[in-house]
């Protein structure tokens, strides 16, 4: 397993384990994180691990021609049940992904490191919230980083009320121009949004077509 130096570089993907670990070590610089995103590696640690860099195959992508939108869902976005707003609260967003308790999950990859990793990414422009708010408070949500204004890469969601953060999900999407949402490793949520397994090849393919 290839351990990182101070210079912002990480080994081919095929060296990647079965699991799709690749490297180990670095940082959590701004420039770091989004030079590992484009060119198909995150950040995915917990807080007693050293920084650990990922680059599965396959990975598991949503095409947003193929989301999924159940009729539940649909009436609760006609019924305006919610306000849907992108890039109003993103630490607000950040730090409730990393404290939402989730079942059979003991703590919180999110870091204090890693919020303020993405938060700089945020001034930056290159990490995007989105809020789901009902009555003024914000009762779901998610964020995750933007490559070229065509890729959205996913990091996490919450929600303190049924159904928030798939309204939020659902709206964004649907009211994007992405070719291609990174979900990065399967969830059975995800799974019934419509996210689907590629071959990282054909994730990276996606990537170089973006570099062009």
């Amino acid at each position: 397993m290839r351990w990182l130096s101070k210079t912002i570089e990480f080994p081919p993907l095929t060296e990647a384990n079965p699991e799709g670990l690749l490297a180990v070590g670095g940082n959590l610089s701004p420039e770091r994180v989004l030079y590992a995103y484009q060119n198909g590696i995150f950040p995915w640690y917990e807080s007693e691990q050293p920084l650990l860099w990922w680059a599965p195959d396959p990975r598991f992508v949503l095409y947003p021609n193929k989301l999924k939108v159940s009729k539940s869902t649909k009436q609760i976005l006609r019924n305006q049940a919610f306000e849907v707003t992108v890039n109003q609260n993103f630490r607000d967003v950040i730090e409730a992904c990393a404290n939402i308790k989730r079942v059979a999950q003991s703590g919180t990859w999110i870091t204090p490191s890693m919020i303020e990793a993405y938060c700089e990414l945020h001034r930056r422009g290159f990490a995007k919230s989105v809020e789901v708010w009902q009555n003024n408070k914000l009762v779901g949500g998610l964020y995750g980083i933007e490559l070229e204004g065509t890729i959205f890469c996913g990091e996490s969601m919450f929600s303190y009320v049924s159904n928030a953060s798939k309204v939020g999900f659902t709206s964004f999407i649907q009211n994007s121009n992405y070719k291609l949402v990174d979900c990065q490793v399967h969830t059975d949520y995800l799974e019934s949004l419509g996210a689907e397994h590629i071959s990282r090849s054909s994730f990276m393919e996606v990537l170089q077509e973006l570099k062009h």
